[in-house]
């Protein structure tokens, strides 16, 4: 008996004698497998534990620090002051800080990049941020900056580069900026200034159908489209230009700028098709378009500009069919919108051919707001008064 219990006792604990497995490899080696995976379990987990207390430790961090900004921002503002003027003066400095960082690290360039705290010339060195910022600093009351920024317009901005502009660019931000800061200041010098690069844009509509290209050389007059297009023009970049030329007609007195302009509308209103939406590609020559029709890229803009030329147009379609060409193309929109599921948000789709593509980009969500400009008292066809006059 005393044996056998022996036996049963050693049987009991054999696994905790080493010469168990050291006779067994297989049997080791599990051991060691075993030994390993709770090993790395345990270290993750306590690997786990410490990243998150560390990412607690610096949200915290960042709580703290918003509070203290929001402490000051209050002890500041006195507690009369209405929520919209405190909003206000946020934004205020925010341009600030943004304006200080230009003028320090990019002052004259087209554009600052933070992160290297360098400026770049992205748009051929025609002083960018300045001309873009211009409206807003004398709207925003920043005199001190405005009046550098003058400066610089009248004694360092230059034309004559040999650097292929776009065409559409150009008009949007230069000769739009210039425009808008000679109406809010009187000031000729942005006029003058305004008609120098419109001057050298002009050549660009020198084509069989009025269809502009879309790349001029600045200092040379020599206009082209993009390769990638196949010596097509685009369509947004061909019908984005009415507005400020338009503009730029009604201040100078001078016909030619509007004349040029709209002879784009004239042709893609030869061929507008039944359903308004007109394909990105138009072929210079004879005004004819193909390829993918959408509200985003490449397409945006033109459906846009139809209806605030009509309205900067006294809203009258005596000269050009805007408004008719615009609620055409809003009646074609119609049928490109559907809706996501479950949710029946409404999106715009894309087309080719007879096939839409559930596909809508970024820049398409300016359609809300132009259908919002088109169906108010801006945009409807009995109102009276012109919100823009000139």
């Amino acid at each position: 008996m005393a044996r056998i219990r022996s036996s049963s006792s050693s049987s009991k604990f054999r696994y905790c004698n080493p010469s168990y497995y050291l006779k067994r490899p297989k049997r080791l080696a599990l051991l060691l497998i075993l030994f390993v995976s709770a090993s790395s379990f345990v270290w993750d987990r306590q690997t786990l534990v410490r990243e998150h207390e560390f990412e607690v430790s610096k949200l915290n961090d960042e709580v703290r620090r918003l509070q203290n900004m929001l402490e000051e921002f209050t002890n500041r503002v006195p507690a009369n002051v209405p929520i919209e003027m405190q909003r206000r003066e946020k934004v205020k400095e925010a341009m600030i800080h943004a304006w200080s960082a230009y003028e320090k690290y990019a002052w004259g360039n087209d554009e600052l990049l933070p992160q290297t705290q360098s400026g770049e010339n992205s748009f051929g060195g025609l002083g960018a941020t300045i001309i873009d910022s211009l409206d807003t600093l004398l709207i925003m009351g920043l005199d001190e900056q405005f009046q550098k920024a003058r400066e610089w317009v009248a004694n360092t901005l230059d034309f004559n580069k040999t650097y292929d502009a776009s065409v559409f660019e150009t008009t949007i931000r230069v000769v739009g900026g210039l425009l808008s800061t000679y109406d809010l200041s009187g000031d000729n010098i942005f006029l003058e200034k305004a008609r120098d690069i419109a001057d050298r844009l002009l050549p660009a509509w020198d084509t069989p159908s009025g269809i502009p290209y879309n790349i001029i050389n600045l200092a040379r007059g020599n206009a082209h489209n993009p390769g990638w297009t196949g010596g097509d023009s685009i369509l947004a970049d061909s019908g984005t230009e009415q507005l400020e030329f338009i503009a730029l007609s009604q201040r100078t007195g001078d016909p030619k700028y509007q004349e040029k302009v709209e002879k784009a509308i004239v042709a893609l209103n030869k061929t507008f098709p039944a359903d308004g939406l007109v394909p990105i590609y138009v072929n210079p020559n004879d005004g004819t378009a193909y390829g993918t029709i959408t509200f985003g890229a490449m397409g945006d803009s033109f459906y846009e500009y139809l209806l605030k030329a009509w309205i900067q147009g006294n809203k009258t379609s005596s000269v050009k069919p805007y408004r008719d060409m615009w609620e055409t193309s809003m009646k074609g929109l119609v049928s490109l919108i559907r809706r996501s599921s479950p949710s029946s948000f409404a999106y715009i789709c894309e087309k080719t051919r007879e096939t839409l593509t559930d596909k809508m980009d970024e820049l398409a969500c300016f359609a809300p707001g132009m259908l919002a400009l088109g169906s108010s008292g801006y945009g409807k066809v009995e109102a009276k008064k012109n919100p823009f006059p000139g």
